[in-house]
């Protein structure tokens, strides 16, 4: 059987991104990704979306980062472009007025917890029918998507981990225990807030799940599991670094930097504060 093509980032593209080429610290770059991808889960849930549409959706957000830019586009955007191209690929289409909708009510949300008064009650206030709110977003959801599509190559193949999942708890005998299942589908879930599946085949992020797994339930399995899959020790160990490192404690700080950079704007006005100025 035909193997399928499943695009991933080059060692140069992974050495320097492009937003790093811009400015952007490599931690700063990786909490914005996972921020965006949590708005894409959580507009996923809003939207009743189907899970497969939400990760497919998450892969393209990560893989875009590796040939633009943060500072020319925001992942607010990009995030939202994601879902809709996404759903379309998985044969689930949403109406652009209900992403935009609840996008506008997210970003709403982040806002109102910069504000002076983040520990009040949040009440969202719905776009004006009249205002320009609804078609700036309209407009950017629409070039988002194009842009995806464009920078991306039209290669949006993506290949999902969970029958890969089930398939290897099978071979280790571990699908009785519910305990196993359901951390390890955790894992795989988490990994989409990294860039893991822009970097590692399949069966190296779902034999990293299954290690994260084992390791926090105490589960014994043999010695050199993971080469059963063809799957290397050093691949699992790097992919699991990135997984946990999205458990790391934040500072205030830390949190409320990101959430004020969803935008390109907010962006560039970061680095025109913080980048050293040329001589």
């Amino acid at each position: 059987m035909a193997s399928t093509l499943y695009p991933l980032a080059s060692l140069s593209q992974i050495e320097k991104t492009p937003s790093r080429e811009d400015g952007v610290p490599e931690d700063l770059e990786e909490d914005l990704r996972a921020y965006g991808c949590k708005l894409i889960h959580q507009a996923g849930i809003l939207l009743k979306q189907k899970q497969v549409a939400v990760a497919a959706a998450q892969i393209l957000f990560q893989r875009f980062w590796y040939v633009t830019s943060m500072k020319q586009f925001g992942v607010g955007d990009i995030g939202m472009g994601a879902l809709y191209l996404a759903s379309k690929l998985e044969e689930c289409p949403l109406r652009m007025r209900d992403l935009i909708n609840v996008y506008d009510l997210l970003l709403q949300r982040a806002t109102h917890s910069l504000g002076s008064k983040p520990d009040e009650d949040f009440h969202y206030h719905p776009m004006s029918y009249f205002g320009s709110t609804f078609y700036d977003l309209k407009d950017a959801l629409v070039v988002a998507e194009m842009q995806i599509l464009k920078r991306l190559g039209f290669n949006v193949q993506v290949v999902l981990p969970y029958g890969t999942l089930i398939n290897y708890l099978r071979v280790l005998g571990m699908t009785s225990s519910g305990d196993a299942c359901t951390k390890a589908w955790g894992y795989l879930n988490d990994a989409h807030q990294t860039p893991v599946y822009a970097l590692y085949q399949i069966p190296t992020i779902v034999c990293s799940a299954i290690f994260l797994t084992t390791r926090h339930l105490g589960i014994p399995l043999p010695s050199n599991w993971w080469e059963l899959f063809d799957a290397s020790w050093e691949d699992v160990w790097s992919v699991s670094g990135y997984i946990m490192r999205l458990y790391r404690p934040r500072s205030v700080e830390e949190s409320r930097r990101v959430l004020g950079m969803v935008t390109k704007k907010e962006v560039r006005r970061w680095l025109d504060e913080n980048l050293p100025v040329a001589s």
